[in-house]
């Protein structure tokens, strides 16, 4: 295994993976970005572009109460890996005397509303001033009136967000929200247990996924869109324009691999304590998530695709600190601390400028086809298609169902 050549993606990780304690990137192009910002870690527009009713609001105490409280995934932002800080956070509070209280709360879209409802429901803070959320859950927020229109006086960077995704369907002109980042669903890999377990030196389809010697050793993602979506294109089937019929061919699929004990569980981001501990060798997972891990770990879009998302920052309502949370994106969205971020975390960033500047820092970072696709690897992956009201509801049961929820 050692003895083979890396392709030219993981080539790329492994070059980044080697700089990411001191390094912290951008532009995309191509058709499968502009489908993004009709709506995309699970994906399909949660909204269709009607008015949203107004959201609750308390007064703003930005101007006495310095702070900012900020959910977001596991992963999700550069860090100092020696130390434990976070060096853009750190930056940030040098600049503005605004502390930001992060929590890596965000271990799948589902979850974290639950967590949140009842109190968004009642109208009332639900103690953060930033929540991260993908496309079709940010929709969902914002049709319920449970995020606060941006204030784009506070945020003048927001001219930088890339041209394909600056007016998603869901959020027409990003009145809500501003994009953190993008990325791939495919499969996550140990590459030494792997081996031992297979003989394989890589995982290239869902039939690697499915091989009886994982058997026990494999999870999925609690994320719809991209663990129903992966196995329609595995069936011959297009996630972005699909039938009922053919939504329930992939469900029964999952539902086979579960009852037979293949995969052992269906998790948010904590798959990735599994993949480190060795309980499970391979996953559908995400791409930077895989590449945080280290070069043990290998990621491969899959064969008959991928899919692809956008996870995007907005401010919930009954928000304290929304000046504050404002200014947060603002500063995120400066090219350089976008390259910062990108570099670490491996995955797309939406924020124009930000591929010259990592190319200051290091240009072989440009190469890596997890921060910077090309038109090729685009063409690998598909979005969730927009899914009505109706559609959501009896998809996201049968899928709940399934998996144990």
């Amino acid at each position: 295994m050692a003895d083979k050549p890396l392709d030219p993606m993981t080539s790329a990780i492994v070059s980044a993976m080697s700089r990411r304690r001191f390094l912290r990137a951008a532009g995309i192009g191509g058709a499968a970005m502009a489908a993004a910002a009709c709506g995309a870690k699970g994906t399909g527009g949660g909204g269709g572009g009607t008015a949203a009713p107004s959201p609750s609001t308390q007064p703003d105490k930005s101007d006495t109460e310095k702070v900012v409280n900020w959910s977001n995934w596991v992963s999700y932002i550069d860090t100092d890996d020696e130390k434990g800080t976070r060096p853009s956070l750190e930056e940030f509070k040098k600049q503005t005397g605004i502390a930001v209280t992060y929590t890596e709360d965000v271990n799948g879209n589902q979850d974290f509303y639950a967590k949140v409802r009842a109190q968004l429901e009642q109208g009332r803070d639900i103690g953060r001033d930033i929540v991260v959320l993908t496309d079709w859950m940010a929709g969902i927020w914002i049709e319920k009136a449970y995020a606060l229109p941006l204030q784009d006086a506070n945020i003048p960077n927001k001219a930088n967000i890339i041209d394909a995704l600056a007016n998603p369907a869901f959020d027409p002109g990003r009145a809500h929200t501003m994009p953190w980042q993008s990325g791939f669903a495919g499969l996550g890999f140990n590459k030494e247990l792997l081996k031992a377990a297979t003989g394989q030196d890589t995982m290239k389809s869902l039939d690697d996924l499915w091989n009886p010697a994982l058997a026990g050793k494999v999870t999925v993602l609690d994320e719809m869109r991209d663990t129903i979506g992966i196995i329609m294109m595995w069936q011959g089937n297009d996630p972005t324009n699909f039938t009922e019929d053919q939504f329930n061919q992939a469900a029964d699929e999952l539902q086979k691999q579960l009852d037979s004990g293949q995969i052992r569980q269906v998790t948010g981001n904590d798959y990735l304590t599994a993949l480190e501990n060795g309980d499970v060798i391979a996953v559908i997972g995400w791409s930077g998530d895989v590449a945080a891990l280290g070069d043990k770990y290998d990621f491969q879009i899959p064969e008959s695709g991928g899919t692809l998302w956008t996870d995007n920052m907005l401010i919930p309502a009954m928000a304290a600190h929304q000046k504050n949370a404002e200014a947060v994106m603002n500063y995120y969205y400066d090219p350089k601390v976008a390259a910062e971020v990108a570099a670490y975390v491996q995955y797309i960033s939406p924020v124009k400028g930000a591929k010259e500047e990592i190319a200051k820092i290091d240009p072989s970072l440009v190469e890596n086809q997890f921060i910077f696709p090309t038109d090729e690897t685009l063409s690998q992956v598909k979005i969730f298609q927009p899914l009505t009201p109706a559609q959501q509801t009896a998809y996201e049961a049968r899928f709940q169902q399934i998996i144990g929820n």
